[in-house]
């Protein structure tokens, strides 16, 4: 016997406070990628007070693994997935619970420290997930995994880190699942759900590039800079792809170039078997301007992260559920976005399905434009300092969780 929807719905209600604190706590201290110990530390303890089948930590790291055997029996499985890690931000979000956190230890830092991509939120509410079918696994009819990983933004490029890290540690493989599910928080109307069969997400990797040379080697990076921001007008017009550098470090002064500069940056493909292609124009690029003032440049591409592919069988399986958790009228598709997520590497291996929910003050207009609210706090794409999650939309983020796993286990979501 499935769990009643209105008991699932008086449990939500019940632990909304709870969900809204934590994610608070979490906001209030975050923690770069791979050095997520305070937060698994948080989680893990939540978890054991559930009194869970099996709570495994130290996952690829500070990765965090809930394993909860429902009575019904069944032999499906749910991977219900969250990511933990924050990002190097000055936070100017203006929440009363914002970071100060900075962090002096992390390699290349100081750095100031904030969930200026949600992450805080993706947590707590899958703590919340885990409390509610806590509660009703006599009648789950199969087994939930409840996944926190570290690192989702990429390690620091001397370490390993991620789902890649935690698949190869086999985090996911006692028991295997047969679905994965996850959603991230974007800047959409509160509550809404964004689709898309195909590609949710694109291809990434990291790029860096060092340009060496005696002299000039400043004037050469800078040119390499100006002519890739423009690579767009060598690939295809009707896919997306972008490449930026974000990062630039040096060993010169202001009075003289140094002998050799790093450039940090990442491409997104929107069509992965597009990233070849893009990896050869920058590295040919790169080469070709360093060589026109004298210097040499190497490129090197690291942190391959696929892209994330809704199938559509998939789709069609959880747009029910979407629907009935969400409202129909609140259930959208969306376009491919030049935003990653390693959640791919677990989605696309065992299937299942990625979306956004909207956490901002936006609504659609009668055209479908989506727009912010007038008098609102506007939309404000993630990783900006200005970011914000509103808090209403923790116990939605609970309820898709919870119905997911039940429409999985019951059969109801499957492709």
């Amino acid at each position: 016997m499935q769990p009643a929807a209105q008991r699932i719905d008086q449990l939500t209600e019940q632990i909304a406070r709870y969900v809204i604190g934590w994610r608070h706590w979490l906001h209030r201290h975050p923690e770069l990628p791979n050095r997520e110990e305070r937060t698994a530390a948080y989680v893990a303890r939540r978890l054991r007070a559930l009194k869970l089948d099996e709570v495994r930590t130290g996952v690829a790291g500070h990765g965090v693994v809930g394993v909860l055997k429902g009575g019904g029996g069944g032999d499906r499985v749910i991977a219900l997935r969250a990511d933990m890690d924050a990002l190097p931000v000055a936070e100017t979000s203006g929440v009363d619970f914002a970071s100060t956190v900075v962090d002096g230890e992390y390699p290349g830092g100081p750095f100031p420290v904030a969930h200026a991509c949600g992450h805080d939120c993706h947590t707590a509410m899958l703590m919340g997930a885990a409390a509610v079918l806590a509660q009703v696994r006599e009648s789950l009819p199969g087994t939930v995994l409840f996944v926190f990983q570290p690192a989702e933004e990429g390690p620091p490029p001397e370490e390993q880190g991620g789902a890649v890290f935690m698949e190869a540690e086999g985090a996911l493989c006692d028991p295997v699942p047969t679905m994965v599910y996850g959603h991230h928080v974007a800047p959409l109307p509160i509550g809404y759900v964004g689709y898309r069969a195909g590609n949710q997400y694109s291809a990434s990797c990291l790029v860096k590039i060092v340009v060496t040379g005696e002299h000039d080697t400043m004037p050469a990076a800078a040119s390499i800079i100006s002519a890739t921001s423009r690579l767009y007008r060598q690939a295809g017009a009707f896919d997306p792809v972008t490449f930026t550098i974000g990062h630039l470090e040096d060993t010169g002064r202001f009075n003289g170039s140094g002998d050799h500069v790093a450039l940090w940056g990442t491409i997104r493909c929107t069509v992965e078997s597009d990233m070849t292609n893009v990896q050869g124009v920058i590295a040919r690029t790169a080469a070709s301007l360093a060589r026109d003032y004298g210097c040499s440049a190497r490129t090197d591409f690291l942190q391959d992260v696929p892209a994330v592919h809704n199938d559509p069988a998939w789709v069609d399986a959880a747009l029910p559920t979407l629907r009935e958790v969400a409202g129909r009228d609140r259930v959208v598709q969306t376009s491919a976005a030049l935003g990653y997520d390693d959640v791919s590497v677990f989605v696309n291996k065992y299937g299942g399905l990625y979306v956004m929910l909207g956490c901002q003050d936006g609504e659609y207009t009668d055209e479908g434009e989506l727009r912010p609210v007038p008098d609102g706090r506007g939309l404000v794409v993630n990783h900006n300092p200005a970011f914000y999650a509103d808090d209403a939309v923790l116990a939605t983020g609970v309820r898709l969780h919870v119905g997911m796993a039940v429409g999985h286990l019951s059969g109801a979501v499957t492709a």
